[in-house]
Protein backbone atom coordinates (compact mmCIF):
# COMPACT_ATOMS: atom_id res chain seq x y z
CA UNK A 1 0.00 0.00 0.00
CA UNK A 2 1.31 3.35 -0.86
CA UNK A 3 2.38 5.55 2.21
CA UNK A 4 4.24 8.25 0.94
CA UNK A 5 5.03 10.26 -2.31
CA UNK A 6 8.43 12.53 -3.12
CA UNK A 7 8.21 15.43 -5.37
CA UNK A 8 11.14 16.64 -7.44
CA UNK A 9 10.57 20.03 -7.53
CA UNK A 10 11.69 21.92 -10.91
CA UNK A 11 9.63 20.55 -14.16
CA UNK A 12 7.89 18.65 -11.65
CA UNK A 13 5.40 20.96 -9.11
CA UNK A 14 5.64 23.66 -11.93
CA UNK A 15 7.63 23.98 -15.46
CA UNK A 16 10.31 26.26 -14.45
CA UNK A 17 12.50 25.00 -17.41
CA UNK A 18 11.48 27.73 -19.75
CA UNK A 19 13.28 30.28 -17.12
CA UNK A 20 16.51 28.30 -16.50
CA UNK A 21 16.95 27.69 -20.16
CA UNK A 22 16.76 31.55 -20.85
CA UNK A 23 18.90 32.50 -18.57
CA UNK A 24 21.65 29.40 -19.24
CA UNK A 25 21.52 30.56 -22.60
CA UNK A 26 21.91 33.82 -22.17
CA UNK A 27 24.95 33.21 -19.76
CA UNK A 28 26.46 30.60 -22.26
CA UNK A 29 26.19 32.97 -25.05
CA UNK A 30 28.84 35.03 -22.75
CA UNK A 31 31.19 32.11 -23.52
CA UNK A 32 30.98 31.77 -26.88
CA UNK A 33 28.55 28.39 -26.53
CA UNK A 34 25.55 27.82 -28.13
CA UNK A 35 22.88 26.82 -26.00
CA UNK A 36 20.12 25.14 -27.87
CA UNK A 37 17.28 22.65 -26.44
CA UNK A 38 19.15 19.88 -27.21
CA UNK A 39 22.65 21.11 -25.29
CA UNK A 40 20.53 22.71 -22.13
CA UNK A 41 18.86 18.82 -21.72
CA UNK A 42 21.60 16.75 -22.56
CA UNK A 43 24.43 18.94 -20.21
CA UNK A 44 21.62 20.88 -18.09
CA UNK A 45 18.55 19.79 -17.00
CA UNK A 46 18.38 17.74 -13.62
CA UNK A 47 22.02 18.45 -12.47
CA UNK A 48 23.56 20.43 -9.99
CA UNK A 49 25.17 23.68 -10.82
CA UNK A 50 28.45 22.67 -9.38
CA UNK A 51 27.93 19.56 -11.89
CA UNK A 52 27.50 21.33 -14.84
CA UNK A 53 29.90 24.43 -14.82
CA UNK A 54 32.64 21.77 -14.21
CA UNK A 55 31.51 19.85 -17.17
CA UNK A 56 30.62 23.14 -19.69
CA UNK A 57 33.29 25.47 -18.37
CA UNK A 58 35.99 23.40 -17.23
CA UNK A 59 38.42 26.44 -17.22
CA UNK A 60 36.98 28.01 -14.39
CA UNK A 61 37.68 27.98 -10.72
CA UNK A 62 35.95 26.73 -8.11
CA UNK A 63 35.74 29.77 -7.05
CA UNK A 64 34.45 31.08 -10.36
CA UNK A 65 32.03 28.39 -10.98
CA UNK A 66 30.61 28.80 -7.57
CA UNK A 67 29.79 32.75 -8.42
CA UNK A 68 28.52 32.04 -12.10
CA UNK A 69 26.40 29.14 -10.07
CA UNK A 70 25.22 32.47 -7.44
CA UNK A 71 24.86 34.68 -10.25
CA UNK A 72 22.62 32.82 -12.81
CA UNK A 73 20.53 31.48 -9.91
CA UNK A 74 19.85 34.90 -8.80
CA UNK A 75 18.87 35.91 -12.37
CA UNK A 76 16.40 32.80 -11.88
CA UNK A 77 14.99 34.31 -8.71
CA UNK A 78 14.52 37.70 -10.02
CA UNK A 79 12.18 36.38 -13.47
CA UNK A 80 10.43 33.35 -11.41
CA UNK A 81 8.12 35.77 -8.97
CA UNK A 82 5.00 33.83 -9.68
CA UNK A 83 4.74 30.09 -11.11
CA UNK A 84 2.36 28.06 -11.89
CA UNK A 85 1.30 24.62 -11.01
CA UNK A 86 1.66 21.60 -12.87
CA UNK A 87 -2.01 20.98 -13.84
CA UNK A 88 -3.36 18.49 -11.63
CA UNK A 89 -1.23 19.26 -8.44
CA UNK A 90 -3.95 20.76 -6.55
CA UNK A 91 -5.58 17.27 -7.00
CA UNK A 92 -3.32 15.11 -5.97
CA UNK A 93 -1.66 17.12 -2.80
CA UNK A 94 -5.16 17.18 -2.11
CA UNK A 95 -4.96 13.14 -2.03
CA UNK A 96 -2.82 12.90 0.47
CA UNK A 97 -4.11 15.08 3.05
CA UNK A 98 -7.63 13.18 2.80
CA UNK A 99 -5.68 9.82 2.70
CA UNK A 100 -3.23 10.58 4.47
CA UNK A 101 0.15 9.89 2.41
CA UNK A 102 3.33 11.49 3.55
CA UNK A 103 4.59 13.71 1.29
CA UNK A 104 8.04 15.40 0.36
CA UNK A 105 10.29 17.22 -2.00
CA UNK A 106 13.50 16.13 -3.16
CA UNK A 107 15.52 18.31 -5.15
CA UNK A 108 18.99 19.35 -6.56
CA UNK A 109 17.89 23.45 -6.64
CA UNK A 110 20.29 25.48 -4.60
CA UNK A 111 18.50 26.33 -1.21
CA UNK A 112 17.44 29.65 -1.94
CA UNK A 113 16.15 28.55 -4.94
CA UNK A 114 13.82 25.81 -3.63
CA UNK A 115 12.21 27.81 -0.64
CA UNK A 116 11.66 30.91 -3.03
CA UNK A 117 9.90 27.80 -5.74
CA UNK A 118 8.00 26.90 -2.72
CA UNK A 119 7.17 30.49 -1.62
CA UNK A 120 5.65 31.45 -5.68
CA UNK A 121 3.66 28.46 -5.60
CA UNK A 122 2.38 28.90 -1.95
CA UNK A 123 3.49 25.46 -1.14
CA UNK A 124 5.60 26.24 1.88
CA UNK A 125 3.45 24.65 4.51
CA UNK A 126 2.37 22.30 2.41
CA UNK A 127 6.29 20.44 1.90
CA UNK A 128 7.84 20.43 5.43
CA UNK A 129 10.26 18.52 4.12
CA UNK A 130 12.37 19.50 1.80
CA UNK A 131 15.64 17.77 0.97
CA UNK A 132 18.10 19.48 -1.11
CA UNK A 133 21.53 18.15 -2.63
CA UNK A 134 23.53 19.64 0.09
CA UNK A 135 22.12 17.46 2.54
CA UNK A 136 22.59 14.42 0.71
CA UNK A 137 25.50 15.08 -1.61
CA UNK A 138 26.69 14.27 -4.42
CA UNK A 139 22.91 14.84 -5.08
CA UNK A 140 20.85 13.22 -7.92
CA UNK A 141 21.42 11.19 -9.70
CA UNK A 142 22.89 9.39 -7.21
CA UNK A 143 20.46 7.65 -5.12
CA UNK A 144 21.13 9.18 -1.41
CA UNK A 145 18.85 12.46 -1.72
CA UNK A 146 16.03 9.89 -2.48
CA UNK A 147 17.04 7.44 0.29
CA UNK A 148 17.18 10.65 2.40
CA UNK A 149 13.80 11.47 1.59
CA UNK A 150 13.00 8.63 2.60
CA UNK A 151 14.57 8.26 6.07
CA UNK A 152 12.74 11.01 6.88
CA UNK A 153 9.05 10.57 5.72
CA UNK A 154 9.95 6.92 7.24
CA UNK A 155 8.71 4.68 4.82
CA UNK A 156 10.13 2.20 2.67
CA UNK A 157 10.99 2.11 -0.87
CA UNK A 158 8.38 0.07 -2.03
CA UNK A 159 5.40 1.87 0.01
CA UNK A 160 6.56 5.19 -1.59
CA UNK A 161 6.63 6.88 -5.25
CA UNK A 162 8.56 9.06 -6.89
CA UNK A 163 7.92 12.18 -9.79
CA UNK A 164 10.58 13.05 -11.46
CA UNK A 165 10.93 15.05 -15.18
CA UNK A 166 14.90 14.99 -16.14
CA UNK A 167 17.19 11.79 -16.04
CA UNK A 168 19.11 12.41 -13.18
CA UNK A 169 16.42 12.58 -11.08
CA UNK A 170 14.67 9.39 -12.26
CA UNK A 171 17.98 7.62 -11.66
CA UNK A 172 18.68 8.85 -8.57
CA UNK A 173 14.87 7.76 -7.73
CA UNK A 174 15.43 4.23 -9.24
CA UNK A 175 18.44 3.64 -7.58
CA UNK A 176 16.79 4.00 -4.71
CA UNK A 177 14.61 1.18 -5.26
CA UNK A 178 11.13 3.93 -5.84
CA UNK A 179 8.33 3.57 -8.36
CA UNK A 180 9.61 6.57 -10.25
CA UNK A 181 6.46 8.46 -12.50
CA UNK A 182 8.65 10.20 -15.26
CA UNK A 183 6.56 13.58 -15.94
CA UNK A 184 7.12 14.90 -19.37
CA UNK A 185 7.60 19.00 -19.07
CA UNK A 186 10.98 18.93 -20.20
CA UNK A 187 11.58 15.82 -22.32
CA UNK A 188 10.13 13.22 -24.37
CA UNK A 189 8.30 10.45 -22.16
CA UNK A 190 9.94 7.91 -24.55
CA UNK A 191 13.40 8.89 -23.24
CA UNK A 192 12.22 8.95 -19.44
CA UNK A 193 10.91 5.49 -20.04
CA UNK A 194 14.74 4.84 -21.46
CA UNK A 195 16.25 6.39 -18.34
CA UNK A 196 14.34 3.91 -16.00
CA UNK A 197 10.97 5.65 -15.35
CA UNK A 198 8.54 3.10 -14.69
CA UNK A 199 5.46 5.08 -16.23
CA UNK A 200 5.41 7.80 -17.79
CA UNK A 201 2.59 11.36 -17.42
CA UNK A 202 2.03 14.96 -18.82
CA UNK A 203 1.04 16.26 -15.50
CA UNK A 204 -1.01 14.94 -12.44
CA UNK A 205 -4.04 14.82 -14.29
CA UNK A 206 -3.37 12.08 -16.05
CA UNK A 207 -5.69 9.23 -16.04
CA UNK A 208 -3.33 6.30 -16.32
CA UNK A 209 -1.70 8.03 -12.72
CA UNK A 210 -4.74 7.89 -11.09
CA UNK A 211 -5.41 4.35 -12.03
CA UNK A 212 -2.45 3.23 -10.75
CA UNK A 213 -2.90 5.66 -7.41
CA UNK A 214 -6.52 4.28 -7.01
CA UNK A 215 -5.03 0.34 -7.04
CA UNK A 216 -1.90 1.37 -4.93
CA UNK A 217 -4.21 3.60 -2.36
CA UNK A 218 -7.73 2.07 -1.96
CA UNK A 219 -7.12 -1.99 -3.02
Amino acid sequence: MLSAILFDLDGTLANTDPIHFTVWQEIFAKYGIKCDRSFYQENISGNTNEQLIAKVLPHLSPEEGKQLGMYKEAEYRARAKTLQPMPGLERILQLTDRVPLKRAVVTNAPRENAFHMLSALNLTETFPLVVLAEDAPPGKPDPAPYLLGLDKVEVNADRAIAFEDSPTGIKAAVAAGIYTIGVASTHDPEFLQECGANMVIQDFNSEKLWQFIDKKVFW
